[in-house]
């Protein structure tokens, strides 16, 4: 039987050997081959070339060099749709992911559990920025999702060769797969650990890119930013025809009437701005659908490195 272990890596020349070396001395012992399929996502740095000398050297290697940056997410994807394995485990290659629980995934896996998810219950070194950041995003989007998202939980799992093949339908643009995995279902069990700070280098998920991978994990599996627009509207109106009534009763029945431009100019600026803000959000979301009506695929290759043949390799892999 085979194990895959997916890997996305961007700029982590620095992270690569150290991480091959672990996932070796982890996955040698057990009673399974294994492959660890790479996909590089749009590295500058030394990244492709340290994966075409280990995919040269060792079969069990497999680089998948994307065209382009695409992101965490739909490297993930490339990963999964080219793993062959009786089990698919999903892990970063910064070692925050430690190499050292696979045998406990596959030991899960043996017991029956066709969906291994790790919840990381702290990090080693982040801020509390962070910290605090990730854990009220977690409170949100489960308070507005019909799907639950474990606090924590992050993109280290197993997956057997049935979820991957269910997994590989779900083509949308906007990926958030924590969602995707915790909506297909299937017999899951959860495994906590604690992250160790990265070997070397520094995170390349910035704070831009933490916003749209929320966002994305937001409008995937909820509606309820459209209907809270709507809600909001209507107190709104509601709130603008009290208003109304009461500025009628000035002018009718006593002689207080004075033109109100203050009144006048503060409901116009709150009107306007909650009307910009619901067209903000409709607007999200007709931007979604534009994105998904194109039917692009979700990634292209530059190049797959395996030792059976030089032709695939990239002439230039910087």
């Amino acid at each position: 039987m085979l194990i895959s272990i997916v890997v996305p890596v961007f700029n982590e020349e620095e992270n690569i050997n150290a991480f091959y070396i672990e996932v070796c001395k982890y996955m040698e012992p057990l009673s399974y081959d294994f492959e660890v399929i790479f996909v590089d996502d749009g590295s500058k740095d030394a990244t492709p070339l340290i994966l075409d000398r280990l995919s040269s050297h060792d079969s069990r290697v497999r680089a998948l060099i994307l065209a382009r940056n695409f992101g965490h997410q739909t490297a993930l994807t490339c990963g999964l749709d080219h793993a062959d394995g009786d089990a698919v485990v999903t892990m970063d290659g910064d070692m925050q992911h430690p190499p050292s629980m696979l045998p406990l995934l596959i030991e899960k896996w043996e017991e029956g559990n066709e969906v291994v998810q790790t919840i990381r219950t702290c990090t080693e070194g982040v801020s509390l920025f962070k910290s605090l950041t990730s854990r009220l995003y977690y409170k949100l989007i489960n308070s507005v999702s019909n799907v639950r998202i474990n606090e924590g939980g992050s993109d280290f799992r197993l997956l057997d060769k049935k979820v991957v093949e269910s997994f590989r339908r779900f083509r949308e643009r906007a990926r958030f797969i924590r969602g995707m995995i915790s909506a297909i279902g299937y017999r899951q069990i959860f495994i906590e650990f604690t992250a160790p700070p990265r070997y070397a280098g520094s995170s390349k998920f910035s704070l831009k890119c933490m916003l749209h991978f929320a966002l994305d994990g937001i409008t995937a599996y909820s509606k309820l930013p459209l209907r809270i627009a709507f809600y909001i509207g209507v107190l709104c109106a509601l709130g603008s025809f009290i208003l109304t009534l009461h500025v009628l009763y000035i002018k009718i029945f006593t002689e207080e009437a004075v033109p109100g431009w203050a009144t006048i100019t503060a409901s116009i600026l709150m009107l306007g701005g909650l009307q910009l803000a619901g067209l903000g959000i409709i607007g999200e979301y007709v931007g979604r659908i534009f994105e998904e009506v194109k039917q692009r695929p979700l990634y292209w290759l530059r190049a797959d490195m395996r030792q059976q043949g030089s032709k695939d390799r990239p002439d230039n892999p910087s």
